[in-house]
């Protein structure tokens, strides 16, 4: 059911560029919804003299009657006057320096109100593709909103009077479900590249359509995502596809051309095969992801990233046997090539490139059950993990002589039928031993 405020701005005329003030009876927003830590931010920061306001996405989310996930501030003052009035607070970041006020696991960002800088403005640096590398240029809640990203997120909310300042046509474009950049849309993602996957990020989350001038740069200036820290694609690509929505995100990548950039091994495969077994896969292995996210299950960008470049792993691994080298040797060498290979454009933590490395390799464990090596693999830390990494590649339709299904028996059953499925599995046709060839008579002699 659409809100009382949205129908009003579904038939609104825009008629201002400039922001506006949106009385308490004009929007959803209320106190009830809001961290009881923000507040805290909020008044003190106005209690000593400064303008301060929810700001952005928790803004846009209040308003659309979903939970927002973190809540960010945006004041008139500096990092430092901010720092002095918060001892649970620190000031971070190089290209924009902004202050962290923690209060237990939870952490509400301040971020001073951004200005536009002259071209004399020694605080601004960018590079020579246009990216902001150090940008701490303060200004007034007229040019913050113009820093913003898309009008859906340039929404100020002060619990003075409990208003809420935006752009008209930012109103409008969440009535109609439109994702707009502020400014001219290539200039924007020039000065941050990470802009365009927030805009695919945003059309995924909350289903909306990337309007028209927003999109159409993303899949020409799409390489820019190379020049962005890798470490910094990591958190990135775990919010664009660890948001419960990361099926469709994936779908929008695709189609905008940003899986080149980010996951450049992957979209090689998935372009080059003719079989819809790899992109099958990884469909699957979304879904099944958002399906555990929005049951509030635990989830790990691990089992993610394992699914994602399980395509370069299993090509590169056949290809490493082709040229000779043994199944075990040949597969662990091909996840160090990929894992090489990727941490190049997006850097894959070791805490995750570990338990990646031990979910392949389980690939070529689970098949050999005989005697006790059933037992053991069950009590391995990364089985469940490999486990359902086995069925989403049966799923996909990989042919593995039902060896999910019995592993979902095993799994079942106590312990004396779980020894009788051994023996009759070791009762099966075991393969034939290499007998070890004597030494050749004629090998080369060493003298002396």
């Amino acid at each position: 059911m659409v809100v009382n405020w949205l129908k009003r701005w579904l038939k609104k005329p825009v008629t201002s560029d400039a922001l506006v003030s949106i009385s308490r009876d004009e929007h959803d927003v209320s106190r009830r919804g809001i961290s009881h830590n923000a507040l805290k931010v909020l008044y003190r920061l106005q209690n000593s003299g400064h303008e301060a306001y929810l700001v952005g996405g928790c803004v846009r989310d209040l308003q659309l009657k979903l939970a927002p996930k973190d809540f960010d501030v945006a004041t008139d003052a500096t990092p430092e006057q901010v720092r002095k009035l918060f001892s649970n607070s620190r000031i971070i970041g190089r290209r924009f320096r902004i202050v962290h006020v923690t209060f237990g696991r939870e952490i509400i960002e301040v971020t001073t109100f951004r200005g536009k800088a002259d071209e004399a403005d020694s605080d601004q640096k960018q590079s020579a593709e246009g990216m902001l590398l150090r940008d701490n240029v303060y200004g007034n809640l007229e040019d913050d909103a113009r820093r913003r990203d898309f009008t859906i997120n340039a929404m100020y909310y002060t619990a003075k009077d409990f208003s809420i300042k935006a752009y008209p046509i930012g109103m409008q474009d969440l009535a109609n479900k439109v994702i707009r950049i502020i400014g001219d849309a290539e200039t924007r993602y020039r000065e941050d590249p990470v802009r365009m996957l927030r805009a695919i990020r945003f059309a995924g989350k909350l289903d909306f359509d990337i309007e028209p001038t927003t999109a159409k740069p993303i899949s020409e200036v799409a390489s820019l995502l190379t020049h962005i820290a890798p470490a910094r694609l990591f958190d990135e690509v775990v919010k664009l596809l660890m948001s419960g929505n990361g099926l469709k995100t994936w779908q929008l990548m695709q189609k905008y051309q940003l899986l080149e950039p980010l996951l450049p091994q992957t979209h090689q495969i998935l372009e080059s095969t003719q079989d819809s077994y790899y992109n099958d896969f990884i469909n699957q292995a979304l879904t099944n992801t958002d399906a555990r996210i929005n049951a509030h299950k635990a989830v790990t960008p691990a089992f993610l990233y394992a699914a994602l470049l399980w395509p370069a792993v299993k090509e590169q691994a056949d290809y490493n046997i082709q040229m000779g080298t043994p199944e075990m040797p040949a597969w662990q060498k091909a996840m160090g090539q990929v894992l090489d290979r990727q941490v190049k454009t997006v850097a894959i933590p070791k805490r995750f490139s570990i338990p990646m490395k031990e979910i392949w390799e389980l690939q070529l464990r689970l098949p050999k059950r005989r005697g006790l090596r059933a037992e053991q693999l069950l009590t391995h830390p990364r089985f469940r993990a490999a486990y359902d990494f086995l069925l989403l590649r049966e799923s996909a339709g990989e042919k593995l002589d039902d060896l999910g299904k019995w592993w979902t028996d095993y799994q079942e059953r106590n312990p004396d039928q779980r020894a009788n499925m051994r023996t009759v599995l070791g009762q099966q046709q075991a393969p034939k031993k290499r007998r070890r060839r004597k030494p050749s008579n004629t090998a080369p002699k060493t003298e002396g």
